[in-house]
């Protein structure tokens, strides 16, 4: 939110500079991220001069030109200057830019120098109003001839340089969305740092009703969407060009000025922070405004000329025939304020913000009136809100008032009440506060102290501090008014000895395997938990059934929980690929969330919902780039599975644990499940061909997804060690197994692991051969196996026994044989 230095002076008197503002803002919760000075007039008009012209002659080289003396006051001879303008005559009051002044023309910057043109020097420039004080460019600018010579242009043209503050509100921090708020905020601070300040609040002590008789009358109907509704009638109104000066301030926090009544409306909204709507009152038929929603479906036509589909929960501010208005979201196209517009009906509400929320939220419009609306607005501001913008429109549009105030507040919104015990301030905040200095700082926070005991304060919270409802929410506002700096660190240590939880061994078990592929040469990716449905259609692997879906999605784009990381993933690979970057390691610990429609119990909301830790890794591309000592070599799905044996061995599995197993999915052209003897962990593969396409990607990805929770649950007792090299040999034997074609290495190593799990070591596959001399529907494997007795060296009898073993099973399991 933007935020003019000059315009927060208009309420707040105080000797910061911009950059001491913006600090001083920081330290108290409004963070300020840039500073920037903004001129009305570029340049500021710095080295522009009040002169008059004593002489004025034609050019003997031109026929356009003419040869001027101008004096500019510095008690110099005159500047001899060479004008081309049709309009210059002795006798004139002019603006004259002197040698080594910076003019801006558009986005072109020129510096007048000392020159010739057509052989007769010219010290100087008179100028045209192209330097930024006019529109008619007829040629230069003649003053009154009451202009003072010698005078700066800046002080005669009330030139003024501003600084605009960027101010990151935070959602609890609406309170602050407007000058004057954080004008209140600001001077808390400066109350408590001891340094001089006035804040002034504009009066509207002035406000008269001109007429008592008529006005538009308003109808709530829908009490709950909209607690209050304040409206005001102003007839025989003149809409035109706003004043320079609210033009000017609109303008230097990048609002684009319309007209002077939807100007006003704007101003006081950033003024107050409470956001108001003016109606053509010649629109409200039947001279009733009417609060209410409309049918299902119904359509309605907004400012930006857009038809739009209501929903029966969309409150809506109607006519007796029409709607007008999406309440605190957006105006119609019909009811605004034009030049054409005589009389006006000025709103000043306070609308339910869960009610607006849903309705911007279902016609995808953000608002400056719903972005505060949404985040709770002061319901007991409307109607001083109304009195300041009728007496601006008064001012400004002239206007007379016309029947009283119409104001619908069947139920008060009371100011919340919090008793605050002195021990929970000091506690939280870990210094002793005196009571006095946390009084002065709850009244400068406008906190009312209802009470006052010994040991606590009874307080009563405005109603614009929305966020404020508990006594930790006015501990904290006390602490950052004190300020965060003023906790000194103790030289003592306080501490709780705790024991390690689940959430701290898997936080800490993350980070060990996150370093583990970082040092692998990965990269952690972090992907939004919503994610699109589209998705998830006709996804067998991952059914919509399963879907947990968005009562109100931001977009389509957001509609849904992500059931797993790999499309997540994808889109990372994709926005690095367009960039270049072409090889890539990707890992990602995130959340994955579904529902069971079977688990489902009525009495219990969150039943049949669930969400489990993944991890998930993507590759592609080379795993090393060309150079010298090695050409490239492309990534493969061998080595994604090296990378799984790695964790998994790291997280304390044995070789004998892992098991992999061919799967058949959508997502995968070729796929194997992870699992041990009691559950499936995982599964890894490459990417099928029709995923990749939806993402314009035109090379193999390698996708591993492994279910972090169950892999933490199956390694609870484990114990990683260092063991000492064995001092015994270990034995390798090779088999040269004949086996059907669909047969697959994993299977023969799932069943030789069976076959002898103390002994057996590794187990490897280091020859396939298919062809010649071999039946058609069988292949040859090479496999080597790797035998290891811990506690003595291996004889040939035991020896042969596992191998005959591992044999004989493989023949009965598989159907291998020797040959």
């Amino acid at each position: 939110m933007n935020i003019s230095y000059n315009w927060l002076k208009d309420y707040l008197q105080f000797d910061l500079s911009p950059h001491e503002t913006a600090a001083a803002l920081t330290s108290i919760g409004l963070e300020t991220g840039n500073v920037e000075e903004i001129q009305t007039v570029r340049g500021g008009m710095e080295g522009l001069v009040i002169g008059e012209v004593l002489t004025c002659a034609k050019h003997p080289n031109s026929d356009h030109l003419s040869l001027t003396t101008v004096n500019i006051g510095n008690n110099e001879e005159p500047l001899k200057i060479v004008c081309g303008a049709p309009n210059v005559a002795t006798g004139q009051k002019v603006v004259v830019a002197t040698i080594g002044t910076k003019l801006y023309f558009g986005d072109e910057e020129i510096t007048i120098k000392r020159s010739k043109i057509r052989g007769e020097e010219s010290f100087g420039m008179i100028c045209e109003d192209e330097i930024g004080i006019g529109t008619s460019h007829d040629g230069i600018i003649v003053l009154p001839q009451d202009a003072v010579i010698g005078t700066p242009a800046k002080d005669y043209y009330n030139i003024k340089s501003d600084f605009v503050l960027e101010v990151d509100i935070t959602p609890n921090r609406i309170d602050a969305a407007s000058h004057y708020g954080v004008a209140r905020d600001l001077a808390a601070y400066l109350a408590q740092a001891g340094k001089p300040f006035s804040l002034t609040k504009p009066s509207v002590d002035d406000f008269s009703i001109d007429k008592p008789e008529g006005g538009i009358d308003v109808i709530v109907e829908n009490k709950e969407a909209c607690p209050r509704y304040s409206g005001l009638t102003i007839r025989n109104v003149s809409v035109k060009e706003s004043p320079d000066w609210l033009k000017n301030k609109l303008s230097l926090i990048g609002l684009r000025p319309i007209n002077n009544i939807v100007d006003i409306t704007n101003f006081i909204l950033h003024e107050t922070g409470h956001p108001m709507h003016a109606f053509d009152a010649k629109h409200i038929e039947g001279s009733k405004v009417i609060v209410r929603t409309l049918p299902e479906k119904s359509k309605f036509v907004t400012l930006d000329e857009q038809e739009r589909e209501l929903n029966t929960n969309d409150l809506m501010i109607c006519n007796v025939n029409d709607g007008m208005c999406i309440a605190g979201v957006f105006g119609g196209l019909q009811s605004g304020v034009t030049e054409q517009t005589k009389d006006v009906f000025l709103e000043s509400a306070y609308f339910n913000p869960t009610w607006v929320r849903k309705t911007a939220r279902r016609h995808g419009l953000n608002t400056d009136s719903s972005f505060r609306f949404e985040r709770g607005a002061d319901p007991n501001n409307t109607v001083y809100v109304l009195k300041r913008a009728a007496m601006l429109i008064k001012e400004i549009a002239d206007g007379e008032i016309e029947g009283d105030i119409r104001d619908v507040y069947p139920v008060k919104i009371e100011k919340t009440q919090v008793i605050l015990p002195f021990q929970k301030v000091n506690s939280l905040i870990g210094k002793e506060i005196s009571k006095e200095t946390i009084k002065n700082i709850l009244q400068s926070l406008e906190i009312e102290i209802e009470n006052e005991s010994a040991s606590d304060l009874t307080l009563r919270i405005p109603t614009y501090r929305v966020d404020v409802t508990r006594d930790v929410d006015v501990i904290e506002d006390i602490l950052r008014i004190y300020g965060y700096n003023n906790v000194e660190f103790s030289d003592s240590l306080k501490a709780n000895l705790s024991y390690q939880t689940p959430t701290d061994r898997k936080h800490k078990l993350q980070t060990l395997i996150s370093e583990q592929l970082t040092a692998s040469g990965f990269d952690e990716i972090m992907n939004n938990s919503l994610t699109k449905k589209s998705y998830y259609e006709n996804n067998e692997t991952f059914p919509e059934k399963n879907e947990i879906k968005l009562l109100n999605p931001l977009s389509n784009d957001l509609g849904v929980m992500r059931q797993t990381l790999l499309y997540g993933g994808l889109e990372s690979i994709t926005y690095n690929r367009n960039r270049k970057h072409y090889d890539l390691h990707f890992y990602e610990f995130g959340n994955c969330y579904f529902f069971d429609a079977d688990k489902k119990r009525e009495d219990k909301i969150l039943s049949g919902h669930s969400e489990e830790t993944y991890l998930g890794l993507w590759i592609c591309g080379d795993s090393n780039s060309k150079n010298w000592a090695a050409s490239e070599t492309e990534t493969s799905v061998f080595q994604l599975k090296a990378y799984i044996e790695n964790i998994l061995k790291r997280m304390g599995f044995t070789s004998n644990q892992v098991i992999f197993e061919p799967v058949q999915s959508e997502i995968y052209s070729v796929g194997m499940n992870i699992r041990t003897f009691k559950q499936q962990i995982g599964s890894f593969g490459v990417v099928s061909g029709k995923i990749l396409k939806k993402f314009d990607i035109d090379t193999d990805v390698f996708f591993a997804e492994m279910n972090w929770d169950v892999i933490l649950k199956e390694t609870s007792k484990n114990v990683v060690r260092f063991t000492e090299i064995s001092r015994f040999p270990p034995v390798s034997r090779d088999l040269a197994l004949l086996i059907d074609k669909n047969v697959t290495f994993a299977q023969i190593e799932q069943v030789a692991k069976k076959s002898e799990k103390k002994l057996l070591k590794e187990i490897s596959l280091f020859d396939v051969y298919e062809g010649k001399n071999l039946p058609a529907d069988k292949k040859s494997y090479a496999v080597n196996f790797v035998l290891q007795d811990e506690e003595k060296t291996l004889n040939d009898k035991q020896i042969d026994a596992v191998m005959q073993k591992i044999q004989q099973n493989l023949q009965k399991e598989l159907g291998a044989q020797l040959r």
